[in-house]
C-alpha cells in the first residue's frame, strides 16, 4: 500500500482536529501569559526585567529552534515530532505551574519554546501531505480560526484564572488540552513517513541556532540597554552585527553544501512562497508593532482591566474567527491572491480608522467599527496566505518550509516590536516634554520647573505605564496640602494620557504602513502550477481546472 493510499485513508477533519488542538495551546499560552505577569510579579516576587523574560524565553528558543525541528519532522516522520512536542510542552506547562522562583519559571518557559517549536511545523506539514490540493483553503481557514479563538480566550480565560485562582492556573489549564491532542494523534493522525532517507545538517543548526539567537536576543534586549553597552567591550549593536555575520554563513554554507541544506533554496523558487514568506514577516511586524501601543493605551491611559482591555479588542478576534474558514474554501474555488490582498487592505485601514478614534478620553465602543473591519481583515489574510504559500511545495519540502516561512514570520515579529517599542519611546519623551511645559502653568510657580523635569528624567530612565499610573513617579515634598498634592496629580495624569496619544499616533504609522506595503507585494502571486496528481474523485486523465493563486 502506497503512503499517498495510506493518507487517504485517514479521516482528515479528525487529523485536522487533532492538529489544531495542538495549535491552539501553543497560542493560547502566549496570550495567556502576557496577562498575568502583574500577578506573577506580585507572587513570585520577581523584577520587571525577569517577568518580561518569562515571556521573551519562550519567544527567543521557539524562534530559533522552528527551522530545525521542521528538518527533523522530515527525518523521523511529523507525527512522532509532535507527539513528542506536545509531551515536552506539557511537561514543560506542569513545570511552570510548580516553579518557586523566577529562575525555574523562566527554564521551563524556555523548555516550552522547544516544545512549541517542534509542534508548529508538523501542523502544516501534516495539513499540505493529508489534503488535496482543492481543500486545503477550507483546512487552512479553520487552522486560521483556531488562532482566533486562541487570541480571544487568551485574554479572558487568562483575566478569569488569575483574578479567580492564581497565575499557575494559566499553565495547569494546558494539561488537560495537552493529553486530548496527544491521545488523538496517537489515533488518528497517520504515521507520514518520507520516500527516501533525511540527514541532519549539524553545522547548519549550528550557525543558524547562534545567528537567530543573536539577532532575537539582540532586537528583544535592546530597549534595555538603550541600544548599547550590555557588559564592558559588549554592546547591543555588536551582538546584531554578529547574529548578521552568523546568518550570512548559515546562508553561504547552505548554498555551497550539496548533500541536505537546512535551508533548502529550492523552496524559494517557488515565487508564491517567497512573496508570502516576506507578506508572513511583514503582517507579523505590523501585528505585534500594532497590539504593543494599543495594549498600554486601553489600561494605562484608559484605566481599563487586563481582562476589560481583551474584552475590548476581542471583536476584531471574534470577526477573524467567523471569516477565516469561509474565506479558505473561497481560496480554494477562486484562488487566494485577490482575497490576501484585500485582507491585508482592510487589516491596515481597520486599525487605521482605530488609530484615528483614539483620544485621552474614549470609550471602549468607539473602536468597534474599527475593530471588526480589521477583524473582516485578518480573516482573509491567514488561510488563503497558507494555500498560496505551500499549494506547490513538495511534501519533501513541507517540513523545511513550513519551520523556514514560521521562522521568518516569529523574526518580522520581533523586528517589529523592537523596532516600534524604540519609536514610541523615541516620540513619548519629546510628546511628554511638551505636554509638561504646557500644562505646567496650571500649577503653583515653585512646582513648574520640577514637574517638566520629572517628565524629562521619567522618558529617559523608564515610564511608569502599569494601569492607573501617570507615566512617572513625581517626588513632592513632604507637608503639601493635600489640595496642591491632588492638582499636581491631576495634572500629570493629563500630561501622561495626552502625550501618549500624541506619541502613539505616529508610532503606528510604521506598522500600518508595512501591512500596506504586504498588500502591495501581493502583485507578485503568479497563477499556481496545476496538481500532478488528480484530485479526490475524478479519475486519472480527467482535465484539470485551473485558479488563480
Amino acid at each position: 500500500m502506497t503512503t499517498d493510499t495510506r493518507n487517504r485513508q485517514a479521516n482528515p477533519w479528525l487529523v485536522l482536529l487533532a492538529l489544531c488542538l495542538g495549535f491552539f495551546m501553543i497560542l493560547l499560552d502566549t496570550t495567556i501569559v502576557n496577562v498575568a505577569i502583574p500577578n506573577i510579579i506580585d507572587k513570585v516576587g520577581t523584577s520587571l526585567d525577569e517577568a518580561l523574560w518569562v515571556v521573551n524565553a519562550y519567544v527567543l528558543v521557539y524562534a530559533v529552534l522552528l527551522i530545525t525541528a521542521g528538518r527533523l519532522g522530515d527525518i523521523v516522520g511529523p507525527r512522532t515530532m509532535f507527539m513528542a512536542g506536545l509531551a515536552l510542552f506539557v511537561l514543560a506547562s506542569a513545570a511552570c505551574g510548580l516553579s518557586r522562583n523566577a529562575g525555574e519559571l523562566i527554564a521551563a518557559r524556555a523548555v516550552q519554546g522547544v516544545g512549541g517549536a517542534m509542534i508548529t511545523p508538523q501542523t502544516l506539514t501534516i495539513i499540505t501531505t493529508i489534503f488535496p490540493p482543492e481543500r486545503r483553503g477550507a483546512a487552512f481557514g479553520i487552522w486560521g480560526a483556531v488562532a482566533g479563538v486562541a487570541t480571544v480566550a487568551g485574554p479572558t480565560l487568562g483575566g478569569y484564572l488569575v483574578t479567580e485562582w492564581d497565575w499557575r492556573y494559566i499553565f495547569f489549564v494546558n494539561l488537560p488540552v495537552g493529553v486530548v491532542a496527544f491521545v488523538l494523534a496517537l489515533v488518528v493522525v497517520p504515521d507520514l513517513r518520507p520516500g527516501r532517507r533525511h540527514r541532519l545538517d549539524l553545522l547548519g543548526v549550528a550557525l543558524a541556532s547562534a545567528s537567530l539567537t543573536a539577532l532575537t536576543y539582540g532586537m528583544i534586549e535592546g530597549e534595555r540597554y538603550h541600544w548599547g553597552t550590555i557588559w564592558r567591550f559588549v554592546g547591543i549593536p555588536a551582538v546584531l552585527g554578529a547574529g548578521g555575520v552568523l546568518l550570512i554563513a548559515f546562508l553561504v554554507w547552505q548554498r555551497v553544501q550539496k548533500t541536505e541544506p537546512l535551508l533548502p533554496f529550492e523552496v524559494f523558487r517557488d515565487r508564491n512562497f517567497s512573496v508570502t514568506s516576506f507578506v508572513a514577516a511583514a503582517l507579523t511586524f505590523g501585528m505585534l508593532g500594532i497590539f504593543l501601543p494599543l495594549t498600554i493605551y486601553l489600561q494605562s491611559v484608559l484605566g481599563l482591566s487586563a481582562l476589560a482591555a481583551g474584552l475590548t479588542v476581542a471583536p476584531m478576534s471574534m470577526m477573524s474567527m467567523l471569516l477565516a474558514p469561509f474565506t479558505g474554501r473561497l481560496a480554494d474555488r477562486i484562488g487566494g491572491k485577490y482575497i490576501l490582498m484585500t485582507g491585508l487592505f482592510l487589516f491596515a485601514g481597520g486599525i487605521g480608522l482605530v488609530v484615528v478614534t483614539t483620544a485621552a478620553g474614549s470609550g471602549r465602543w468607539d473602536f468597534l467599527a474599527g475593530l471588526l473591519v480589521a477583524g473582516a481583515g485578518m480573516g482573509c489574510v491567514f488561510a488563503p496566505m497558507q494555500t498560496v504559500a505551500m499549494r506547490d511545495i513538495p511534501p519533501r519540502l513541507a517540513g523545511a518550509a513550513s519551520g523556514v516561512q514560521n521562522t521568518i514570520r516569529q523574526l518580522g515579529g520581533a523586528i517589529g516590536g523592537a523596532a516600534v517599542g524604540a519609536l514610541l519611546q523615541n516620540r513619548l519623551a519629546a510628546s511628554l516634554h511638551d505636554q509638561a511645559q504646557q500644562r505646567a502653568g496650571a500649577l503653583p510657580r515653585p512646582f513648574r520647573s520640577r514637574f517638566v523635569t520629572g517628565f524629562d528624567h521619567a522618558a529617559s530612565h523608564g515610564l511608569q505605564v502599569g494601569s492607573g499610573q501617570s507615566g512617572t513617579k513625581l517626588e513632592l515634598p513632604k507637608g503639601l496640602p493635600q489640595p496642591v498634592v491632588e492638582q499636581i496629580q491631576r495634572v500629570a495624569h493629563a500630561v501622561f494620557t495626552h502625550g501618549y496619544v500624541d506619541a502613539m499616533h505616529p508610532t503606528l504609522v510604521l506598522p500600518i504602513a508595512v501591512i500596506a506595503l504586504a498588500g502591495l507585494a501581493c502583485l507578485g502571486i503568479r497563477r499556481h502550477r496545476a496538481s500532478a496528481s488528480p484530485p479526490e474523485g475524478r479519475p486519472e486523465g480527467a482535465p484539470q481546472t485551473h485558479a488563480q493563486a
